[in-house]
């Protein structure tokens, strides 16, 4: 039986602008390099930096809808 997409966005995760899309792909794209190369190799920062992407994110929808 095929289930039904779920569309309904997760509140937890803002919005992303077609930018931050392309800065959240090319981090997790490095994150996917450095596994393959070990799996022990550190890879926080690159975390660190996803994280503050959707802070980013987040702190702008909040203020977008204070506006309105």
């Amino acid at each position: 039986m095929a289930s039904r997409k779920n569309t309904e966005q997760d509140p937890n995760y803002p919005k992303l602008t077609a930018g931050e899309h392309a800065q959240v792909a090319w981090n997790v794209a490095r994150m996917c390099k450095r596994s393959i190369a070990s799996d022990t190799v550190y890879q926080g920062d690159l975390e660190a930096k996803v994280d503050r992407i959707i802070d980013r994110a987040r702190k702008r929808a909040e203020n977008n809808g204070k506006g309105k």
